[in-house]
């Protein structure tokens, strides 16, 4: 289901790129670290047309993925931004093919179409859902749970977030704390949909760990192994019942089409940030469905920014399973939009403004940032 009416095309004349520094609600810890403050970037397409957003989900430090964001900035700076620049007019389907011969940088590219993608569809009085091609008004939230002090602590983590209105958990794994904490929600909670995140943290020799996860009935287990593996996931695949997803494996439509010919995966993780931006997103969602393959939207702490446009791609058809599109107040006691995204009966509205369907707080904005630099023509 390709993009049924391409965005029109805008005159760039500058980009201004923001390092923001936003408190988290409480620290969130995987198997890679903790963090207490998301560091991001936020972007500004500045067009005679009027400005768009974006945001490039990069970390301060290269642990979830190789990019990070003073990587980010530098290259953004150095090489991104000029050769879109260099364009009379831009489309947003014309911004990966004019930085493709720029290797990797994904997060970066797709903050970057995302803004000029923004800036398009104001100008045509056009929102994201449409664009995308959202089939749904609002989206089933599930929440992303990270490591705990313990067990018990888990445990109610966990039951706030069920009391929230989350229709689907995810909780953190690693060596050591996996089969002991899943089994602690699985029991303090029975049948809820449960599925458990391991960002790499394991190998082949964890096997007989990885099966014993078998037994707690999950939706499934992600990533358990390296971050660049497919033949691996694939002989782990056959070796256990519950369904394997691929998150950080997953970095455009041609890794997808690779993990699903090779039995790597059953399930498939969506981040657009990943992949390169929301029209591989999209690309990756049209393989997957014409495979029977479910996807899911997964996340990356974002802003209102990002999680609005997550809300759009989570509503496409192939999206079967819950995202993790919490609420903004999940992570954030100040978003930086106007409108932070809420949760209704479970759910997450799709935006129906024009552009990603979200305004910016230009208070709350200048109040997390510390880094501003802008390019122009």
């Amino acid at each position: 289901m390709p993009i049924a009416r391409p965005a029109a095309s805008v005159a760039l004349e500058g980009v201004e790129l923001r390092v923001l520094h936003l408190p988290l609600v409480s620290p969130f810890t995987t198997s890679f670290g903790t963090e207490t403050v998301r560091e991001v970037i936020v972007v500004r397409a500045l067009t005679s047309e009027g400005d768009g957003w974006g945001e490039i989900v990069t970390q301060d430090a290269p642990l979830y993925s190789s990019e990070y964001t003073y990587g980010a900035w530098d290259v953004a700076l150095r090489w991104l931004i000029p050769a879109l620049l260099d364009r009379r007019t831009l489309a947003p389907e014309d911004v990966a093919t004019v930085l493709e011969p720029f290797k990797g940088h994904r997060m970066v590219k797709a903050g970057l179409e995302l803004s000029v993608l923004d800036a398009a569809l104001r100008s045509e009085s056009r929102g994201i859902g449409e664009y995308l091609g959202a089939e749904r008004d609002r989206v089933p939230s599930g929440v992303s749970v990270g490591i705990q002090r313990d067990p018990a602590t888990l445990v109610e983590a966990v039951g706030g977030y069920l009391d929230d209105g989350y229709v689907r958990i995810k909780i953190k794994i690693k060596p050591g704390r996996d089969v002991g904490d899943t089994a602690s929600v699985r029991d303090a909670f029975g049948a809820i949909p449960l599925q458990v995140d391991a960002n790499s943290a394991y190998t082949l020799a964890d096997i007989d760990t990885l099966a014993e996860l078998d037994r707690f009935d999950l939706l499934l287990i992600e990533q358990p192994l390296q971050e660049d593996d497919l033949v691996d996931h694939a002989a782990l695949a056959r070796h256990l019942t519950t369904p394997m997803c691929l998150d950080e494996s997953i970095t455009s439509r041609k890794a997808a089409a690779d993990a699903l010919a090779l039995g790597s995966a059953s399930v498939i993780n969506i981040k657009a940030g990943r992949v390169g931006g929301y029209l591989e997103a999209v690309a990756i969602h049209d393989l997957c469905q014409s495979a029977g393959i479910p996807v899911w939207c997964g996340g990356m702490l974002e802003t209102g920014i990002g999680r609005s446009v997550n809300a759009a791609l989570a509503a496409l058809p192939g999206f079967t399973l819950p995202g993790d599109i919490s609420a903004s107040n999940r992570f954030y006691t100040r978003d930086i939009v106007t409108e932070p995204i809420t949760l209704e009966d479970g759910h997450v509205r799709v935006p129906t403004g024009h552009g990603i369907g979200v305004e910016i707080d230009p208070i709350a904005l200048e109040d997390v940032t510390v880094a501003r630099e802008v390019l122009r023509r």
